[in-house]
């Protein structure tokens, strides 16, 4: 037998399911519908053989984004989705053996990334009635902790957390040297960044992707923002080519379209708004998450539910294996019209 890493050998995990193509998708949080088709054939036209015989450049989109989100060009860098970011990070600030500090639930990858490179992953569990006792994750934190991560919103829950909060978080990390990473993965579904943190203190850095609001799961492309030392480290160790071109020109293109940009939050936001009134209208118990996303307590078995709709409407949803979560279900938002025909399904099969 050749030699296999004994932290690949204990790491055990469950990858999202195939052939989606064909399906009404509210299960993994993207765009139901996608870009509009026009602005999707237009920046195609730019795919030429030169294009597809050039390496990757990150530089140009880079400097379109820290101008977009008004930062400078040495505090940003580019990543292939937010996986590779993870994975960056903790491979960069995390220590093997030491703590990174975590909600629970929230994404896998990061228990799955400590897992793989030998951290020790201490996640910090929700209350029964799924609020999050900020105490809780200051209590977490010691001199053993390397990293805490505060995905804000959170997924799947949908939870927020105050300036207070983050900053009580933050300088009890710095305290032990230990990094935050603030993930605002779902930020244009909600307003509020900690953006400016990453200025304000030393030890802080912010996430965002492409693939929500814009559309560009297909693509992989992510974002860290960081002061200029924390950037120069990432890039010192990620990828030579990290990010492919296709990512980088849609990512340009809708940064030159801020107005489809607006047109995508206020699409989602009617959305949700919509399937939120009429969830109430029919006795449903929801928690109103600040992501594309909502949280639904289903009125029968919550996975009877989820096979219902997949086997009889093509509809997929995400329902949950987790004891606290197994009355859930967790629904991807979009426009008006993505919502009403998921509506439509959900009340033939909940009743």
């Amino acid at each position: 037998m050749v030699y296999v890493n004994e932290n690949i050998l204990k790491t055990k995990r469950v990858f999202p399911r195939q052939n989606r193509y064909h399906c009404h998708r509210y299960d993994m949080n993207e765009n139901p519908e996608g870009l509009p088709k026009e602005f999707v054939d237009e920046v195609l036209k730019e795919v030429t053989p030169q294009f597809l015989s050039i390496y990757p450049e990150q530089d140009r989109f880079l400097k379109k984004y820290s101008d977009f989100i008004g930062v400078g060009f040495e505090n940003v860098i580019a990543t292939n989705g937010l996986d590779m970011a993870i994975r960056y990070l903790l491979e960069i600030f995390g220590e093997k053996n030491k703590n990174v500090v975590t909600v629970s639930p929230s994404f896998e990858m990061y228990w799955v990334n400590c897992n793989i490179l030998g951290l020790k992953h201490v996640p910090v569990p929700y209350n029964d009635d799924l609020t999050l006792d900020i105490n809780k994750i200051l209590d977490a934190i010691n001199e053993d902790t390397r990293v805490v991560v505060l995905v804000n919103p959170n997924n799947p829950v949908g939870n927020v957390y105050s300036n207070s909060e983050i900053e009580a978080i933050v300088t009890k990390a710095a305290k032990y040297n230990a990094l935050v990473i603030v993930d605002e993965a779902y930020h244009y579904f909600y307003d509020k960044t900690f953006l400016n943190h990453v200025f304000k203190y030393d030890n802080v850095l912010v996430m965002r992707t492409f693939s929500k609001l814009f559309s560009m799961a297909a693509c992989r492309l992510g974002v860290v923002i960081g002061n200029k030392k924390l950037i120069e480290y990432v890039k010192t160790a990620r990828l030579t080519f990290d990010v492919n071109s296709f990512a980088l020109l849609f990512g340009e293109k809708i940064l030159d379209h801020p107005d489809l940009i607006d047109r995508l939050i206020e699409s989602e936001r009617k959305g949700k708004e919509y399937t939120l009134n009429l969830l109430k209208e029919n006795n449903y118990k929801c928690m109103e998450s600040k992501g594309n996303f909502i949280f639904i307590e289903t009125k029968t078995d919550a996975h009877v539910v989820s096979d219902k709709l997949e086997k009889e409407y093509n509809v997929l949803v995400h329902a949950y294996g987790n004891e606290m979560l197994r009355k859930y279900i967790r629904v991807s938002t979009g426009s008006i019209e993505a919502m009403k025909f998921f509506m439509d399904c959900l009340l033939k099969c909940d009743k």
